[in-house]
């Protein structure tokens, strides 16, 4: 198996874990507070990453240059829109077909990577992200009393709208922290996709902490001492989150975007496993037809 494919299934597996703190962490403190701990927390290991391998495995650091910054600033500023209006479906009253549509990120993610990178996907592989999306989708509207004419009207409405939006962000995310990590390469002495999705991936949250704490300070001021007094679970919730971006950045380092983001889906997987396992909760038709259109087009990826 391809190291890509073992670093994403790896990646999907704490990103996994750092939702379900992020879960408990909604208990203590609002929205964005939880969705800051992500980055704020997540920074200092960011840069310890970045460190180690400078200092103690002796890799040299790449030279930034103005096509670096540009695609990490679109990157970063992508996946914080993308996950306003992921939280801001929660607002609806019925999220689901809303949710689901932000859910074609691989779809979303080939086709930014044709626009902007000129990349090209076979059509084993397109057709392996199209099974994967319909699995994703068929889980997020499992649990719905959706009728066939309320889901032709929901197909339509504002939520799949911002749902449909949603993907694009998090789809232009993905393509551009790959491109900015690309962007690096010409500056080492030879390619090392660690380094250069380290150093990526120190920028990035860099940016989106200053972002985000500038905006919590400025309108959401309250949600500060709420933090503070829950800075143990934080760390643990920044150590996990900043483990599984690293794995990320060096898998899309190593394969296009919309590639790794099918095999992420696997995190899919990892929840229900959770469900079913841990808290014994029973897993209806629909949501183990989306698991196995899952697993079918990972395992496409994966031989093609």
């Amino acid at each position: 198996m391809e190291t890509w494919v073992l670093i994403t299934i790896a990646a999907a597996f704490l990103q996994n874990v750092r939702s379900a703190m992020q879960k408990h962490l909604k208990g203590v403190m609002g929205t964005t507070g939880a969705t800051f701990v992500r980055f704020g927390f997540g920074l200092p290991f960011a840069f310890l990453y970045l460190f180690l391998l400078w200092q103690v495995a002796g890799r040299p650091l790449p030279v930034p240059n103005g096509t670096f910054f540009l695609w990490a600033v679109v990157g970063g500023v992508a996946q914080i829109a993308a996950t306003f209006l992921l939280v801001h479906l929660f607002s609806f009253r019925n999220f689901a077909v809303g949710t689901a549509y932000s859910r074609t990120e691989p779809a979303q993610a080939a086709l930014c990577g044709l626009i902007f990178l000129g990349e090209k996907a076979s059509q084993g592989t397109l057709v392996a992200i199209a099974i994967s999306v319909v699995g994703v989708m068929l889980i997020s509207v499992a649990r719905t009393t959706l009728s066939a004419r309320t889901l032709v009207t929901s197909v339509f409405s504002r939520t799949a709208g911002i749902g449909l939006l949603s993907g694009t962000f998090f789809g232009l995310s993905a393509v551009a922290y790959r491109s900015a990590s690309l962007a690096l390469a010409p500056s080492l002495p030879a390619p090392d996709y660690m380094m250069q999705a380290s150093y990526t991936l120190g920028f990035v949250i860099l940016l989106q902490t200053v972002v985000m704490l500038i905006w919590i300070v400025l309108r959401e001021r309250d949600e500060l001492p709420r933090i503070a007094a829950a800075w143990k679970p934080a760390f643990v919730v920044g150590f996990v989150g900043a483990s599984a971006s690293f794995g990320w950045f060096m898998a899309m380092t190593l394969q296009q975007a919309a590639v790794v983001k099918v095999v992420a889906q696997v995190e899919m997987l990892f929840t229900f496993a959770s469900s079913f396992f841990i808290f014994r909760e029973w897993i209806n038709r629909l949501e183990l037809l989306g698991c196995l259109l899952i697993v079918l087009g990972v395992v496409m990826l994966v031989l093609i």
